[in-house]
C-alpha cells in the first residue's frame, strides 16, 4: 500500500469509530494545551519581573548601608551597627568619571494634607537626578530643582493619584500642602506611572533630600542610586563607589552595592528554570495521554481482528500492518496537538484580556516542544498495539480467535 492509500485507510478507520477518536483527540489536546499555557504563564512572569526592573533605570547600581557578607566567629559584644550612609558620602561619588548621576534617597511615611483632606503616603527625599535616573516624567509643572543637596527647600512633587485625592479638580501647582507639621509648595505632578516593583508611583510625594532628613530627623540615607555613564562603565563605577566609601569610612567596606544586571540575571535564571519545570510537569499529561492512546489502540486491535486477518489474507505484509497502526497513532497525536494549540491560543488570549498588565506569552519553543512530544508519544505508545496487530495469524484472525 502506498502512503496516500494508507492515509485514506487511516482516515476511514478513525471516522468509523468517532467516540474512540474523540476521546484520544481530547486527551492529546488537553496535554498540549497544558504545556503551552503553563509555559506561557512562566514566561509571562519572567518578562514581568524584567520589565519592572528595567523601569528602575539603565546602567544602575544601588548602594545600601551595611555589608551583605557575613563572617565567622562570635557576635560582637556591644551590638555594632553599620556606619550611616550620609549625603556627603553620596555626593563624593560624583568625582569619578565613570559615574554620571547620583541620587541619594531618604524614605518615610507621613500624613500629607491639604485643606480638610489628608492621606498617609510614602515620602521620598531625593535630588533632581532621581527623575532622569528613574525615567520619571512630569505631567505638569517641573521636577525638583537642581540645587545644592544640602539645602532644605520646602517644595514637593506629587504623584498623580495623590494629586487627585488632595485637590480633586483644583489646580495644585503653587498651592501649599502640609507634611506632618511642615508646609511644602507643590511645584510638579508626576505623570501617571502605575506600579514599579510593587510600589504605586501615583501615591507618593517627592521632596528634597535635606528637607526629608530634617522632616524624619535622620542623617542617614536609605540608599543611593548610582547611574554609570554606559554599560561598560558599570564595573568601574562599582569599584570606584566602593573605594570612595572605604576611604571615607576609615578603611571599612561597610556598604552593599547591587548592580541591576546582577538582579536581572538572578531573577531571569530562577524564572526561566521555573518555566522549564512547569512545562515539564505539564508534559506528564502528554505521557498520560499516550498511555490512553495505547490502551484504546489495543482495544481497537482486538475489535478489528477480522479486518486485520482479511488484510493479511489479501497479501498485506506484517510491515504494512505495522505501519498502518503506527500512522494511525501518529495521526491521532498530531491532530490532538493541533487542537491543543488552538485551545492554548484561546486560553492565552482569555488570560491576556483578564490580566492586561501581565505580559503573558508562550515562548517559541513551547508549542514546538509540545507538538514534538505529542508526536513522539503517539509513536512510542503506538508500537505495542501495532506489533500485536502485525503478528496476528490471518487464519486465526479471520476466525476471530
Amino acid at each position: 500500500m502506498r502512503l496516500p492509500e494508507l492515509l485514506r485507510f487511516v482516515a476511514g478507520s478513525l471516522t468509523g469509530a468517532r467516540t474512540r477518536t474523540l476521546l484520544m483527540l481530547l486527551a492529546m489536546s488537553i496535554g498540549v494545551a497544558s504545556v503551552v499555557v503553563l509555559t506561557a504563564l512562566g514566561e509571562g512572569a519572567r518578562r514581568y519581573v524584567i520589565d519592572e526592573f528595567a523601569q528602575l533605570g539603565t546602567h544602575l547600581l544601588v548602594m545600601l548601608p551595611g555589608r551583605s557578607e557575613t563572617t565567622g566567629g562570635a557576635p560582637p559584644l556591644f551590638g555594632e551597627t553599620p556606619r550611616d550612609l550620609t549625603l556627603s558620602d553620596a555626593m563624593a561619588l560624583l568625582r569619578h568619571r565613570s559615574i554620571l548621576r547620583v541620587a541619594p534617597i531618604t524614605v518615610g511615611n507621613a500624613p500629607v494634607s491639604f485643606a480638610n483632606r489628608e492621606r498617609e503616603v510614602t515620602v521620598i527625599g531625593t535630588t533632581h537626578a532621581f527623575f532622569p535616573i528613574r525615567h520619571l516624567t512630569i505631567g505638569s509643572g517641573r521636577p525638583l530643582p537642581a540645587i545644592d543637596p544640602e539645602r532644605a527647600v520646602n517644595v514637593a512633587v506629587l504623584g498623580a493619584g495623590l494629586r487627585k485625592e488632595l485637590f480633586d479638580e483644583q489646580r495644585p501647582l503653587g498651592r501649599w500642602i502640609r507634611i506632618n507639621d511642615r508646609r511644602y509648595r507643590v511645584i510638579g505632578i508626576l505623570s501617571s506611572g502605575g506600579q514599579s516593583i510593587g510600589r504605586n508611583l501615583d501615591d507618593l510625594v517627592i521632596i528634597p533630600v535635606a528637607a526629608a532628613q530634617s522632616l524624619f530627623d535622620t542623617p542617614s540615607l536609605f540608599r543611593v542610586l548610582i547611574q554609570a555613564r554606559s554599560q561598560e562603565d558599570i564595573p568601574r563605577a562599582q569599584a570606584a563607589a566602593r573605594d570612595t566609601i572605604r576611604e571615607r569610612h576609615d578603611g571599612e567596606d561597610d556598604v552593599t552595592i547591587i548592580t541591576q544586571d546582577a538582579l536581572l540575571d538572578t531573577f531571569d535564571g530562577i524564572l526561566r528554570a521555573l518555566t522549564y519545570a512547569v512545562g515539564g510537569i505539564a508534559a506528564i499529561s502528554l505521557a498520560v495521554a499516550g498511555i490512553l492512546v495505547m490502551n484504546v489502540m489495543l482495544v481497537a486491535v482486538s475489535q478489528r481482528v477480522a479486518e486485520i486477518g482479511l488484510m493479511k489474507a489479501l497479501g498485506a505484509s506484517e510491515r504494512q500492518v505495522l505501519w498502518l497502526f503506527l500512522i494511525e497513532s501518529v495521526v491521532l497525536a498530531g491532530s490532538g496537538a493541533v487542537f491543543g494549540l488552538a485551545i492554548a491560543g484561546l486560553g492565552v488570549l482569555v488570560l491576556d484580556q483578564l490580566f492586561p498588565g501581565f505580559p503573558i506569552a508562550a515562548p517559541l519553543w513551547a508549542p514546538l516542544a509540545a507538538v514534538a512530544v505529542a508526536l513522539l508519544t503517539g509513536l512510542l505508545f503506538g508500537v505495542l498495539p501495532a506489533r500485536r496487530a502485525a503478528r496476528l495469524d490471518p487464519v486465526r484472525a479471520l476466525s476471530r480467535r
